[in-house]
């Protein structure tokens, strides 16, 4: 990879030398091109930190998860590739979200709010399909945050291709440590076939988008529900609505909306049917937020 930087009698021995030419070849590249921000950097890095450590404890106790996230951070992380899109389409959403709740007064929801707390008094009515639904909805979204109120990736939110990687990777990782024991190596193979065959999307937020949005065409409350979301900025009930009737992730929508130019916003959410007035509260509330990846823009409204 040196080579391809090296001039005429200059030798690259230093791999940081090496990265540092490709970093800046990157930008002189485009050099208009907005770079992330320290907070789209530290949010994301964060957000694979904490994945990485989920991962490995589901792999058992042996993992250093401290020690592993260190050494990969100094040496690269594996299948870097692998993690980019699913940290920042997380990391992006949270940032959205948190400026929005900011500008309204009301707290992001965290894991916190998934703690012990004193129920509710009894409503008279029992809850409908869709209340039920919509909670559901709110727990999955929960379960993307860590016990500090950090945003995260939830295992059962995972891509499985995604999750076999890092399982792989970690447990490569692990085998290579001076401390290997003969049996680690058959544990290990065995705790690498338990994780991968258990992983489930059932309890994860794409599921949960899906019985929301079903729920809401049966009753035929689908463009009424998606104009509510955007008028009161619950943009968790947008996401995933929109995601569900496109046929998408929800984190791979949640990343779409986030770059999308204003004019591209009606397309983008023509599945559930909105007219250009109601979507006039999500343009603003994306106009507002800084160092969007914005299609066809410089990054930086």
């Amino acid at each position: 990879m040196a080579d391809a930087f090296s001039s005429p009698g200059i030798d690259l021995p230093s791999p940081t030398l090496s990265a540092r030419l490709r970093e800046l070849a990157t930008f002189l590249t485009a050099p208009a091109v907005g770079r992330l921000t320290e907070e789209q950097r530290a949010l994301s890095l964060g957000i694979a930190r904490r994945l990485v450590a989920d991962v490995a404890a589901e792999l058992g106790g042996e993992i250093d998860a401290a020690m592993l996230w260190r050494d990969w951070l100094r040496g690269g992380v594996p299948g870097a590739d692998r993690l980019t899109a699913a940290c920042f389409a997380r990391a992006e959403e949270h940032r959205w979200r948190e400026l929005s709740a900011h500008r309204a007064g009301s707290p992001v929801p965290s894991a916190e709010a998934t703690g012990d707390v004193d129920a509710p008094a009894p409503d008279p009515d029992p809850p409908s399909d869709v209340d039920r639904a919509y909670l559901a909805l709110q727990i999955a979204d929960r379960r993307r945050f860590d016990s500090y109120g950090n945003p995260c990736l939830a295992l059962s939110d995972v891509d499985a291709e995604l999750l076999r990687g890092l399982v792989l990777d970690i447990s490569a990782w692990r085998l290579a440590q001076p401390d290997n024991e003969s049996a680690l190596a058959a544990d290990l193979g065995e705790a690498v076939r338990f994780v991968i065959e258990r992983h489930e999307v059932k309890r994860g937020i794409d599921r949960a988008a899906k019985v929301y949005y079903d729920q809401l065409v049966q009753q035929g409350n689908l463009v009424d529900a998606a104009s509510t979301a955007i008028s009161r900025h619950d943009w968790v009930a947008l996401i995933a609505l929109a995601a569900a009737a496109s046929r998408r992730p929800y984190a791979d929508t949640a990343l779409l909306l986030l770059s999308a130019e204003a004019a591209a916003l009606p397309q983008v959410l023509a599945p559930l049917r909105l007219d250009r007035a109601a979507i006039g509260p999500l343009e603003a509330s994306l106009t507002l937020l800084p160092a969007r990846a914005v299609a066809g823009g410089d990054g930086d409204e």
